[in-house]
């Protein structure tokens, strides 16, 4: 399971108004549809502080359970870079995901600011074509469709959902996840003596060469050299900006994938893993003070010419995470780039 917020429960993605947009910032009120919300009262939606990682730009709805949110990829972004200077990041795709989700469950569902939204389950389908490099920033729409909405006493219990992400009238990615909203009460006892851990110092383990795992930077390398082949510690950094934006008690979901795609990129050497296509499982909370362990293997893939990863993550000897990730394959790669020289 992975929190839809910077908090989480025993599932985990982080987690993702009225005629005052400020009139959402407790027990849930609602956003005035059509309007584009002013981007701090976005960021309190969307559990962001800082405007460079807050995508989403605004919302409307066209049923009581399908919804349009407009969104924006920057340029550039500390994080989210570029993939071998060709392609943007294919995480861009599960982070805006996620960010919408928790727009929609504050906004349209009258989730309180202070619960605590968990995805147990997120997944995506792109093409790489789709995601080549272009000028400026990219504006893009969500089409998102709910189903299967418990609802509780104050807002919803939990639900699935369903994304379309398009990009001047062709389709980028296409998704869904299942979330669950736990109140903050219940999220207390649910973490009893964990909330402790928020803001306490975590020991920065020593990280892998980053060329290994596809990166440029050390502060974003999220593996640590492990005790046999194939076998990380997972690193953590609570002072990175993005992975890290809030305190929080547990590791965040996105960190989570990010490990995931760079064990991918580690052991499948000779061409860049562009993870056009991952299906993840957040079975736990991720502690922040005991090891886990990133274990990854090649596994075949449903088309010849794609390459096939599976990564699973154990703490305490339990499976807290389980993400299969595909990548065009290196013939693919050459594909491409023979058709970008022809373009």
């Amino acid at each position: 399971m992975v929190q839809l917020t910077s908090h989480s429960a025993s599932a985990a993605v982080e987690g993702v108004g009225a005629a005052d947009l400020t009139e959402c910032s407790g027990a849930g009120g609602t956003a005035p549809e059509g309007r584009q919300p002013e981007a701090d009262f976005l960021g309190q939606l969307v559990h962001r502080t800082d405007a460079e990682d807050i995508f989403p730009t605004g919302w409307t709805r066209q049923t009581e359970t399908q919804f349009s949110v407009s969104a924006r990829w920057p340029q550039t972004h500390r994080f989210f870079a570029p993939v071998s200077g060709r392609h943007q990041d294919p995480l861009l795709i599960a982070e805006t995901m996620r960010q919408t989700t928790m727009l929609l469950g504050h906004a349209a569902f009258g989730v309180p600011m202070g619960d605590q939204f968990v995805m147990w389950e997120l997944a995506y389908v792109s093409e790489p074509d789709q995601l080549l490099l272009g000028e400026g920033p990219w504006d893009i729409t969500v089409d998102v469709s709910c189903s299967r909405i418990r609802r509780g006493a104050r807002s919803i219990n939990s639900m699935h959902v369903e994304l379309l992400l398009h990009r001047l009238g062709t389709v980028l990615a296409s998704g869904g996840g299942r979330i669950s909203c736990t109140s903050a009460k219940a999220y207390r006892r649910v973490r009893d003596g964990r909330q402790d851990m928020i803001g306490a110092p975590i020991p920065l383990l020593p990280a892998v060469a980053p060329a290994v795992v596809g990166r440029t930077d050390e502060r974003d390398v999220v593996l640590a050299p492990g005790p046999r082949h194939n076998v990380w510690r997972l690193r953590l950094d609570t002072r990175h900006p993005t992975l890290f934006a809030r305190p929080n008690d547990h590791v965040p979901g996105i960190l989570l994938l990010e490990a995931a795609r760079q064990a991918a990129f580690a052991v499948t050497p000779g061409h860049g893993f562009l993870p056009t296509s991952v299906k993840t499982d957040f079975l736990q909370y991720v502690e922040l003070d005991r090891p886990c362990w990133i274990e990854a293997r090649p596994v075949p893939a449903g088309d010849p010419a794609t390459t096939g990863v599976h990564v699973c993550a154990t703490q305490d000897d339990r499976p807290v995470f389980a993400c299969t990730l595909e990548s065009p394959g290196p013939q693919q790669d050459a594909a491409n780039e023979r058709q970008a020289g022809q373009s």
